[in-house]
């Protein structure tokens, strides 16, 4: 469903960021550029991804300043790719679309191969509007933030190389949750909750659920099952006495680590990422073609036909 206040006439200076390590990348960088002068729009690249492409003419600016000189954001890489982006874009509004030169490609949908086809109807306003909140953290120490970060998947509390469990006390919205021997927490959105806190047992989130899901790892009380509170639940975490220093992390981002009585929290971002999707984008279809569930029934199913 398209928003009211986007259109094609919105689409005129259109940023393009590559993951930096395929040539599979590159080339559909040079194609999509390419294809965008022929439509007589103006691609600009952030400055690191102006370092993979051959052309000396291609104009480039900083990731951190892109989301203000440009209209839409096109991706190319992976998912991870995608995160990267959307915490530099996030607070610009920029719109983003992601072509997957990755693995699964829950985030970035355009297969390569439909690259400009699928460009073009999101060109001429042909598409879905998906807007995904973040998660925002701030790390405390004696009452001081020593640490914040941005999160489109989720937020981890974990041990780092250690084989010791944590020992940490949440709360939610004020209200004491339990104290907890495990791994540690993931604090995942609706967006990622089909990334780490999927492996972790945690339940998947429909997109447009406005939810966090709490999910602990290998917790020492088998009790203990992941959590979908509010998305407008504040979430505190405590540290408390430990065999080693726990570390948190954003997205993956550098963890850092944490001292007994140190607390992490972690809120919706008041910024969202408006997502684009080509027309006849499906959630669920997306679900059965990256997670396989059709695979057992499809494979008997073709035993049958022959």
């Amino acid at each position: 469903m398209q928003s009211a206040n986007l259109s094609a006439k919105s689409f005129r200076n259109i940023g393009l960021i590559g993951r930096p390590d395929k040539s599979s990348v590159v080339e559909t960088l040079s194609l999509i550029h390419d294809h965008l002068l022929h439509l007589g729009l103006h691609p600009v690249f952030d400055q690191e991804t102006a370092a993979l492409v051959p052309d000396n003419n291609t104009q480039s600016v900083s990731r951190s300043l892109l989301g203000e000189v440009v209209d839409l954001v096109i991706v190319v890489g992976g998912d991870g790719s995608l995160l990267h982006a959307a915490r530099a874009l996030v607070r610009h509004n920029t719109p983003v679309i992601g072509v997957n030169r990755g693995r699964l490609g829950f985030l970035t949908d355009i297969k390569p191969s439909e690259v400009i086809f699928k460009l073009d109807q999101v060109l001429q306003g042909h598409f879905q509007l998906d807007r995904r909140f973040l998660l925002e953290m701030e790390v405390r120490s004696k009452g001081e933030t020593i640490y914040d970060a941005i999160a489109l998947n989720d937020v981890v509390l974990h041990s780092g190389r250690s084989v010791h469990m944590i020992d940490f006390e949440l709360n939610i919205d004020g209200q004491y949750v339990y104290r907890q021997h495990s791994d540690g927490l993931i604090v995942s959105t609706p967006t990622g909750s089909t990334a780490y806190a999927l492996s972790g047992g945690g339940p998947i989130l429909h997109p447009g659920m406005d939810a966090i899901a709490l999910v602990p790892m290998h917790p020492h009380t088998l009790s203990s099952r992941p959590i979908v509170v509010s998305g407008h639940s504040e979430i505190k975490l405590t540290i408390r006495e430990n065999r080693v220093l726990p570390m948190v992390s954003a997205d993956g981002q550098n963890s850092i680590s944490l001292n007994v009585g140190d607390t992490v929290h972690i809120r919706k971002h008041p910024f969202k990422l408006n997502l684009l999707h080509p027309p006849g984008y499906d959630f669920y279809m997306a679900c059965r073609t990256k997670l396989g569930w059709n695979q057992d029934f499809d494979s008997f199913q073709q035993q049958d036909d022959a």
